[in-house]
């Protein structure tokens, strides 16, 4: 369970990420809508869409991400990964995290919000989520966010920008 993850976590064994897929798991059911803020490769993208897509073509990912390198990588992973009922489900952004609030359905009942801070794997490291914007997001994610639903923050301080 969480408990194990976290633990394993902790003694180097498991991602920071695990940690927040085995959290999400916990908030987020079939049907609901969330947003990956900042989606890099794709990977919690992924992981959130198979949490709330359901049969009744309910449940929605807003995928964001400023550097269009991070959404082609996102979008290359779902091509892979999805057919074309499931890829419905999720609609990609290239839009700062900040703006979150212009992208997503108004009436969306949004339960959480993931942010991966740091820079993309893989991609220039000099281009990291700057605190400005986060800050700007956070106060967003808290606008459109229902009752009882999560912020999850994952942050990378293995480089200066995270430090």
């Amino acid at each position: 369970g969480l408990e194990d993850v976290f633990v394993s976590f902790l003694f180097g064994k498991k991602r920071a990420t695990d940690v927040a897929h085995m959290v999400w798991k916990h908030v987020v059911q079939k049907g609901d809508t969330v947003i990956d803020a900042t989606c890099g490769n794709g990977f919690d993208t992924l992981a959130l869409l198979n949490l709330v897509a359901d049969d009744s073509h309910n449940g929605y990912v807003y995928a964001l991400d400023i550097q269009k390198d991070a959404l082609d990588k996102t979008s290359l992973l779902l091509e892979e990964s999805l057919n074309s009922n499931e890829k419905q489900h999720v609609k990609l952004f290239n839009i700062c995290h900040s703006k979150m609030e212009e992208v997503v359905q108004r009436n969306a009942s949004v339960r959480l919000v993931a942010f991966n801070l740091g820079y993309l794997p893989g991609g220039d490291k000099e281009l990291i989520t700057r605190s400005e914007t986060t800050l700007l997001a956070l106060e967003a994610a808290k606008r459109i966010l229902i009752p009882g639903g999560l912020i999850s923050i994952v942050v990378y301080i293995g480089h200066p920008g995270g430090r």
